[in-house]
């Protein structure tokens, strides 16, 4: 019995890495500007949300941004290039590790809401701090919060199903042009 606790806790420790890779790498795209590449680490039919903890944990339908599926994040990055006008900035991500969520928050994803075959659906929390850096080379931080993520593995790859982005503060600048 305890080879098979052991096999299950090598498999969860795995995840938990292959989660962090994948929270690097996206983080990492917004950060070197390379945000055309940014949407490929969300599944087809991802959700992607911006909230404050205040708004979220009152129940408040009230979000900053609201994309569904991996279109409306290439949309959102074609405006970014072509439409939206704002002071030229970029992002640095200070990423915590990731930690599973408690069991009971496990979520329930089908098959055909991720779109492809699923192998692994697991709620995965990483705290966030966000640096803005202005072309002038002034410096802030913008945000800080957590990213709630549903992760799935499609085909031995992980995704990111639905993004929460909860932000600690309401108090947000109104320049919000890259994704968090």
């Amino acid at each position: 019995m305890s080879i098979a606790l052991d096999a299950a806790a090598e498999r969860e420790r795995a995840r938990l890495a292959a989660a962090a890779q994948l929270m690097v790498e996206c983080a990492g795209a917004v950060d070197d500007d390379r945000l055309e590449d940014w949407p490929s680490y969300f599944t087809e039919d991802c959700v992607y949300r911006i909230e404050t903890r205040e708004s979220h944990g009152n129940g408040w339908p009230i979000g900053l941004i609201h994309c569904e599926g991996r279109g409306m994040l290439r949309d959102r990055v074609l405006a970014i290039r072509h439409g939206n006008v704002f002071d030229p900035h970029r992002y640095r991500h200070v990423l915590s590790l990731p930690r599973l969520a408690p069991a009971a928050a496990t979520p329930t994803v089908t098959p055909a809401a991720a779109g492809a075959k699923l192998a692994f659906a697991r709620r995965v929390l990483t705290s966030f701090n966000v640096t803005r850096v202005m072309q002038s080379g002034e410096m802030s931080l913008f945000a800080v919060g957590t990213y709630d993520d549903v992760l799935v593995e499609i085909a031995g790859e992980l995704f990111i199903h639905e993004r929460l982005v909860l932000l600690d503060s309401r108090a947000l600048d109104t320049l919000l042009a890259l994704p968090i």
